[in-house]
């Protein structure tokens, strides 16, 4: 069995990973932006991985996103309790309805529109980096950027603390190979209107590389 793949967004997020780690044996590769190219290519490592007989023991989603402003502040490390697909459903006048409501349940494959971070991961996650905040992390294949969606997202989601754009799809393709799943991020914005003078990526990158030494 291979140690823990670690899969990012962009080159960037696997540099910032690799630069912490302090366990040889974990595999980091960037894979991609959006839940569907995350899910395909984390399918994919996960897959060959097994074919060669060297399964990986778990996989991780890490990389920077947008926290919800009063739940967690720019270069705070989040850990996901649970994975959401937030934007799976359909608008209506009376708000957004989950895909659940609709009769198209996304659980043919055994798998809902949340996915729970593995307990053992987290624990172990948590253990060391306690200073984390913990709670679900929406996944969404549009970054939030008005105020008016952030308010409704926050609302609908009264314990998220970020946002990002593949957690989900990461988590789906760990489960369907009954792979361990974690989510681990860093925030580098506050979630609402789109203001690139209030990013802090070097901030969130650094974070980034600090919490990567708890990855082995």
């Amino acid at each position: 069995m291979s140690g823990l793949l670690v899969v990012t967004a962009v080159p960037a997020e696997a540099e910032a990973v690799r630069a912490g780690l302090t366990d040889p044996s974990v595999t980091v590769r960037p894979v991609g932006v959006g839940p569907a190219v995350a899910a395909a290519a984390t399918a994919r490592l996960l897959a060959l991985a097994e074919a060669a007989g060297r399964p990986y023991r778990a996989v991780v989603s890490a990389g920077i996103g947008g926290g919800f402003v009063g739940r967690v502040a720019v270069g705070d490390i989040v850990l996901a309790d649970r994975s959401v697909a937030a934007d799976v459903g359909a608008e209506s006048p009376a708000g957004f309805i989950p895909v659940e409501e609709l009769g198209m349940a996304p659980e043919l494959l055994g798998v809902g529109r949340t996915v729970p971070a593995d307990p053992t991961l987290l624990v172990a996650l948590r253990a060391a980096l306690p200073a984390a905040t913990v709670g679900a992390v929406l996944t969404v294949g549009t970054v939030t950027g008005t105020a008016a969606s952030t308010t409704t997202l926050a609302d609908r989601h009264p314990d998220a603390v970020a946002e990002a754009m593949e957690g989900y799809g990461v988590a789906v393709a760990a489960a369907l190979a009954d792979v361990p799943f974690a989510e681990l991020r860093t925030i580098s914005n506050p979630i609402g209107p789109r203001d690139r003078a209030a990013w802090r990526m070097r901030e969130a990158f650094a974070a980034l590389t600090t919490a990567a030494a708890a990855l082995r």
